[in-house]
């Protein structure tokens, strides 16, 4: 089961072989504060993660995940609006953030529960004002972390990452992997 919303986590999965039911967990991200961007990531996965797993049978692996990105020590979550995306890219222009994801595995079966944050450094480019204005214009700064994607026309304006492409993404396949080992499930016994 993925607790998230995400279209980009799902394909990312279903790419990797799985299957997965989406479930949307409807905790209101906006309602949950931490000391870092870091560890409000991983509570955000958390909470998608128990809301879901609470409402299920049990024998089911759910997986929840969120992202934030921190610059300057601050974590820049999914924007609410056109200006909102403005002032995050003021703010990311030439510069580099670091993308955190939280990830949160529970196998209701045993009630097993393993987390972990993945962490890579964005290098974001320099994007002019007409650039910037038609990426507002397309709508998807406004539905993820950070105001970018590396996977659709954010990329354009990405100009590297060290790390982990997936925790940019959404995801991260070696972090689930380690997960997926420590509650006793191969990956492989989840490919389709």
């Amino acid at each position: 089961m993925l607790a998230s919303s995400s279209p980009a986590r799902l394909q990312l999965l279903r790419q990797a072989g799985l299957d997965p039911v989406v479930i949307v967990s409807g905790v209101p991200e906006e309602a949950f504060t931490a000391p870092t961007p870091g560890e409000l990531a991983q509570l955000l996965a958390s909470a998608k993660a128990e809301a879901v797993a609470a409402g299920l049978a049990g024998g089911e692996l759910v997986l929840g995940c969120d992202s934030v990105l921190e610059l300057d020590g601050r974590a820049l979550g999914k924007p609410a609006d056109a200006a909102m995306v403005r002032r995050y890219w003021r703010q990311m222009r030439g510069r580099s953030g670091v993308l955190r994801t939280g990830h949160c595995l529970i196998d209701t079966r045993s009630g097993a529960r393993r987390e972990r944050v993945g962490s890579t450094v964005v290098r974001f480019g320099q994007p002019d004002a007409a650039e910037l204005d038609a990426y507002i214009a397309s709508g998807e700064p406004l539905r993820v972390a950070g105001a970018f994607t590396l996977e659709g026309k954010g990329g354009f304006f990405v100009d590297g990452i060290d790390g982990d492409p997936g925790t940019v993404l959404g995801l991260s396949l070696p972090l689930l992997r380690d997960m997926l080992a420590e509650v006793g499930v191969p990956v492989p016994e989840l490919w389709r």
